[in-house]
């Protein structure tokens, strides 16, 4: 794509694309853990979790950071000399990185699996290793295709480096179960899954990639692309890596200290298993957050670049209270929900308490995710990975101080006391940059009233099937309760809101699909204008 094509419409049809194609994986990467963990149950569970991390942290920063880097290092000159010495420079400096990397995990994968506890998670481990290998392709074909403004092979990739991904590792574990293999071989299984899944998006790139005019790299200043794949790009991928990096923590502290305080390492490991079904629903319900932060933060990009801060308020303003709205919907919903989206998922209601605080933490991620995003388009890239690292070191303290005495409920506590403090500082940096007010008192108070309404409606519902229903703790039961809780209580808490306008229908109209919400909440006021 000529640079002079490349404007603010295609900027936003290629993000809408992103955004689109993003939600179907991070959909499909929540999704598939339920009949994961239905076929291996929680101890298989918990060994698939303690790997997934590690893997994980590569695979988000290469197609995340490190491409995102790229891209704006291609896209800083039109020169197609500058441009291949870059892009050979990217993939050598990528390639080096990886070789080592595989080959100190795969050395090192018997300590790293004693460090969690667990030794025989080597062999996953070493398995897993095999992804670092696809890192420079990945991230030089997706940052070269960004760099043009084409998304398109970018989405596709994505989408069926999951779906592949997913098919691998449903398909190979029900096999694995049905023939009598061991838990571990099963978890092995399901990361090869993630590392197929790679490679496959490798191949989709390729098979779209079209052959260009041969140059000859030109003299570039290589300090400053190395800085930009390093730092930069690790600071870029903060805000995608943190999810991974508080599983990372819960698995290198969870177990161990379980068994450190007495409780037997089989007991241990199944109970961490438990802990981890919240994983899915904190994906689930962060959706919404994720989505603003993919659909809304262009828009915030594009106003600061051409007025200023004042320029993107208005999108920083909605951006906030649609967060703040959703976010308290979302987890408080799940956490009222609990047991019964926990027996309807996992078959049983076991550590239901300690979930139903877990999913507490979409409230602040909802906050954590589009703030990040918005400083992060603004400019002050640096400052959210220093409040998601502040906030790590709050999880892992508060980990080994709270689990001894609560189990996993301590972990979940710590969980919301990290992203409460990353939640706190940026909101600190924003009022710095932004001193305008946010919210209105407005806001908060109506805000109140549909989140108890919602409560209230939830809760009666939940009663009524707990007293009539005969399937007492059986899935029936479960799905019976939830279900249709769902339906009602978003539908008050919506009707609620919608009847006071606390958004705007313009407003609505700025969100993915808000369209159809902006309608709805026409007909509603309609009788009162």
């Amino acid at each position: 794509m000529a640079a002079a094509d490349w404007n603010m419409k295609t900027f936003m049809k290629g993000a809408s694309v992103l955004t689109v194609s993003a939600l179907i994986v991070k959909m499909l990467g929540a999704v598939y853990r339920v009949p994961f963990q239905n076929l291996v149950g929680d101890k298989g569970f918990y060994i698939y979790q303690q790997v997934y991390p590690v893997i994980g942290i590569f695979v988000i920063w290469t197609t995340y950071g490190a491409a995102v880097s790229i891209s704006k290092l291609l896209a800083g000159t039109e020169d197609p000399g500058e441009q291949r010495a870059i892009l050979k420079l990217s993939f050598l400096y990528m390639g080096v990185l990886s070789v080592i990397a595989f080959a100190a995990l795969t050395a090192g994968a018997p300590l790293v699996a004693e460090l969690m506890g667990d030794g025989q998670l080597a062999p996953l481990l070493r398995t897993g290793a095999y992804i670092l290998l696809v890192m420079p392709l990945l991230a030089v074909y997706k940052g070269a295709f960004q760099s043009r403004g084409d998304m398109m092979p970018i989405a596709v990739s994505g989408v069926g480096e999951q779906g592949i991904r997913v098919a691998i590792i449903l398909a190979g574990t029900w096999i694995a179960v049905q023939s009598g293999a061991s838990l571990y071989t099963t978890g092995q299984i399901a990361v090869f899954g993630t590392v197929a899944g790679q490679a496959a998006g490798i191949a989709i790139l390729m098979a779209w990639s079209r052959s260009s005019v041969k140059t000859v790299p030109v003299a570039i200043d290589k300090r400053h692309v190395l800085w930009e794949l390093t730092v930069v790009s690790l600071s870029l991928s903060a805000s995608s890596l943190i999810l991974l990096l508080y599983q990372l923590a819960d698995a290198f502290t969870i177990l161990n200290v379980l068994t450190t305080s007495g409780m037997a390492e089989s007991a241990a490991m199944t109970l961490k298993g438990v802990y981890d079904r919240g994983q899915p629903l904190l994906q689930l319900g962060s959706l919404v957050a994720t989505t603003l932060a993919m659909a809304i933060v262009p828009l915030i990009a594009h106003h600061t670049a051409k007025q200023g801060t004042r320029g993107s308020w208005p999108f920083v303003q909605l951006t906030y209270r649609v967060a703040v709205l959703f976010g308290i919907a979302a987890a408080l919903g799940l956490a009222l929900l609990l047991p019964s989206v926990n027996v309807l998922l996992f078959e049983t209601a076991e550590g239901s308490g300690a979930l139903a605080i877990f999913c507490l933490q979409i409230f602040w991620l909802s906050l954590v995710l589009p703030l990040c995003a918005i400083l992060q388009g603004a400019g002050s890239g640096k400052i959210p990975a220093a409040w998601l690292l502040i906030g790590l070191a709050v999880k892992v303290l508060a980990n080994v101080l709270l689990v001894p005495r609560f189990g996993i409920t301590g972990a979940a506590l710590a969980g919301n006391l990290g992203f409460a403090v990353t939640a706190a500082g940026l909101l600190v940096r924003f009022k710095q940059q932004w001193p305008a007010r946010l919210a209105p008192a407005r806001f908060y108070g109506w805000l109140t009233v549909a989140a108890a309404a919602m409560a209230a409606a939830v809760l009666a519902w939940t009663a009524f099937i707990g007293a009539a229903g005969p399937y007492a703790g059986s899935r029936t039961t479960a799905a019976l309760a939830a279900l249709p809780a769902v339906a009602i209580g978003a539908s008050v808490f919506l009707s609620i809101l919608m009847k006071v306008r606390v958004l705007a229908e313009k407003d609505w109209y700025l969100l993915p699909f808000g369209k159809h919400l902006a309608r709805l909440q026409l007909v509603l006021t309609k009788k009162r204008r």
